[in-house]
């Protein structure tokens, strides 16, 4: 494949920047820009080993000082040659060195390029393709962890076992089948029927996953509700770490949705400061109303807030009830702690089977009470016992395995219903086409495409 670079440390001030090559004629290219200091040739410098030297323009100028390492192929990232620079991470620095090694032969990498390649050339299939970017956008330790894991083929391997059991199945049926004369044991209904079932319980249970993989991935979407001037904004700022929100004793203060991401109790949350829900007059304020009662329909978890230093109120009672019935996790949270003597949090009747998941009593000044509805986020989104690298973090994955499992399920049922093996065992090579394109031994251009898209250049 042509040579191909790109800087992969992004363009902004660091301590450290990388230029990454990958290709046929990857040391040549490398050679024009750079002089070691040691005078040996690019391509005769020991491998997998930093080498100081002078990175150069298409003139022959000095641009920087750095570390040059070389990967001779195959044993690199993308399965190819490959050099790294490492330089002082100057955006103006990266940006010439860049334009050397255009001069020099390499055309500029495409986003997901060298990934792709690893994949093209059997480095990675498509499970740990997909793991790289979901490390680096990684913003949770768990996420961090189950990324790792199918990096190093966690997934890969338990999507593997299937695969195997179901064409095992079916590569021997067909043997005695196309070679009746050899001495090929007959393949029983029993084990066919007995194959299938425990690759469709394999089957349901990575699709299980794919719930907690979300979350993972994208977070929980967590609307803040309350009455004006109970203290929502603050509880977001405390949650944030940081004053994003504008808190003023001014009820209807905050007119709009504000949306920002925080991690509580290790679960990554989406939250939603809304404006108070209230009748008002205020054409404006009217309208971030209608918004807050919209956040409350498409988040996933409430925090409804009540003011507790104040007596509860029937808008506070109304509040409650609406998100009660809502069919969703919601919290109630007793805001202003430290303005009122520690006591029992009492929720109340809001109705019949529409209790909260907990009900916490927190300080957004002192941070008293974060803690335990941090734990109350935490019980409510478990971490569950599926060891970190096999869940399914994407649609994708998720609609291949959907589909294996349908077709398999189809072929249990047609033994089951007294059909042939060959007639049932045209849903178990569906199965095994499914699980292929989960894995890339199924490969389609377009899909392959459309991974890699989500990819940042130089990676």
């Amino acid at each position: 494949m042509d040579p191909i670079a790109a800087i992969s440390t992004g363009n902004t001030l660091s301590a450290i920047g990388i230029l990454r090559v990958s290709g046929d004629g990857c040391f040549a290219v490398c050679g024009q820009v750079f002089r070691a200091a040691n005078g040996k040739a690019f391509q005769d410098l020991p491998p997998r080993e930093m080498v100081l030297g002078t990175l150069l323009d298409q003139e022959g100028r000095a641009i920087d000082q750095v570390l040059a390492v070389r990967f001779p192929g195959p044993r690199s990232y993308t399965g190819e040659d490959c050099a790294e620079f490492h330089c002082h991470g100057s955006p103006v620095v990266l940006s010439e060195g860049l334009s050397a090694l255009a001069a020099a032969g390499a055309r500029p990498a495409g986003r997901g390029e060298f990934t792709k390649r690893a994949f093209l050339n059997g480095n990675l299939d498509l499970t740990q393709a997909e793991a790289v970017i979901d490390l680096i956008e990684s913003e949770t330790a768990a996420a961090a962890r189950n990324a790792v894991e199918q990096l190093g083929g966690s997934l890969r391997e338990k999507i593997q076992g299937i695969y195997e059991s179901i064409l095992n199945v079916a590569s021997q049926f067909y043997a005695v089948v196309d070679y009746p004369d050899e001495d090929i044991e007959d393949i029983q209904r029993e084990d066919i029927l007995r194959t299938f079932l425990e690759a469709e319980r394999s089957l349901q249970e990575l699709l299980a996953t794919f719930d907690r993989g979300k979350i993972l991935r994208q977070g929980v979407p967590a609307a803040i509700l309350g009455k004006p001037n109970v203290g929502k904004s603050s509880l977001l700022n405390a949650l944030l770490g940081y004053e994003r929100a504008i808190v003023t004793d001014i009820p209807g203060t905050t007119r709009d949705t504000v949306e920002e991401k925080a991690v509580a109790g290790g679960v990554l949350l989406r939250l939603i400061d809304t404006a108070g829900i209230r009748d008002t007059g205020d054409a404006v304020e009217q309208l971030g109303v209608e918004r807050s009662r919209e956040a409350m329909r498409r988040a996933e978890l409430l925090l409804v807030v009540v003011d507790g230093s104040a007596p509860v109120t029937e808008e506070d009672r109304d509040i409650l009830l609406q998100a009660a019935k809502m069919g969703k996790p919601w919290i109630y949270v007793e805001s202003k702690r430290d303005l009122s003597p520690p006591c029992a949090i009492s929720v109340g009747t809001v109705g019949p089977g529409t209790a909260p998941g907990a009900a916490v009593s927190v300080s957004s000044v002192t941070g008293e009470g974060l803690d335990e509805l941090e734990k109350a986020v935490a019980a409510l989104f478990p971490a569950g016992d599926v060891p970190p690298g096999q869940i399914l973090t994407n649609a994708r994955q998720a609609d291949a395995v959907a589909r294996a499992l349908e077709a398999l399920r189809g072929a249990r049922e047609a033994l089951e219903s007294g059909l042939t093996p060959d007639a049932a065992l045209t849903g178990a090579e569906g199965a095994v086409n499914a699980l292929g394109e989960l894995t890339g031994r199924t490969l389609r251009e377009d899909l392959t495409a459309r991974i890699f898209e989500r990819f940042c250049v130089g990676k």
